[in-house]
């Protein structure tokens, strides 16, 4: 796993972020939560996650987006698990169209979707998935801008790293306190993504807060990024 800070001013509150399959700091690189330090996480290859990089911070808020939401998942509850109770300082935890089930038939990606994702990754497809990410093509001419350069071999090694560590390894248990459904996602179904909520909130309260479903919400969204990034630790 890669972990960049963006910022990195010695601030009180960490704003640790978890980003998507095929992922890096680009898209991301110029939001300023006010008051933080900002410090993101990418590329699902191992997770391997130095946790002393969260030391001497008073707080820690988490903001996990699409496959971020299952790393986040694995690397924060694995570690809250290591030091006998809830992450220390952490404050806040929001998921941004995902679930901490990457190739799940009701909970997350079709696997058979999944799979074809990964048996058919070339320069083509990998561009007609960016696009169905964004919102419309206004939206896509935008992203663009800002489009992550990673390898494709980088990318087909982390879906498989990706599907393996879900197929072998027991989910611990990690406190959201709000997830984010958008109605247009085409990436990960949104039905599937509340019914993944709601059976976490049925089986253990204490895993979820609240769900909220956003309408017209795209799996990437600069606004929704750039509220839960920026704008929501304004006030904090």
């Amino acid at each position: 796993m890669k972990q960049t800070f963006i910022v990195n001013e010695g601030n009180p509150r960490l704003l640790l972020f978890f980003a998507g399959w095929g992922a890096d700091e680009t898209p991301f690189k110029e939001y300023r939560p006010q008051g933080c330090d900002y410090l993101i996480c990418y590329d699902y290859r191992t997770l391997t996650f130095d946790s002393s990089l969260l030391d001497g911070y008073n707080e820690v808020n988490v903001v996990g987006w699409s496959m971020g939401v299952w790393a986040a998942t694995h690397v924060l509850g694995k570690l809250s698990g290591e030091t006998s109770g809830r992450l220390p300082r952490l404050n806040r935890s929001v998921a941004l169209n995902g679930t901490p089930f990457p190739a799940d038939e009701t909970r997350g990606i079709p696997p058979a979707i999944y799979r074809g994702t990964l048996e058919g990754l070339t320069g083509a497809s990998l561009n007609k998935f960016l696009r169905r990410m964004c919102k419309d093509g206004a939206a896509y001419k935008a992203f663009l801008q800002v489009t992550p350069r990673r390898p494709l071999e980088e990318l087909r090694d982390e879906l498989i790293a990706i599907e393996k560590v879900a197929a072998s390894q027991p989910l611990p248990a990690f406190h959201w306190t709000k997830a984010v459904v958008g109605t247009d996602d085409r990436i990960i179904p949104p039905a599937n993504q509340l019914n993944c909520w709601q059976e976490l909130s049925q089986l253990s309260p204490s895993l979820l807060d609240a769900c909220e479903a956003c309408e017209g919400l795209a799996h990437y969204d600069e606004p929704m990024f750039h509220h839960y990034l920026q704008e929501a630790w304004t006030n904090d």
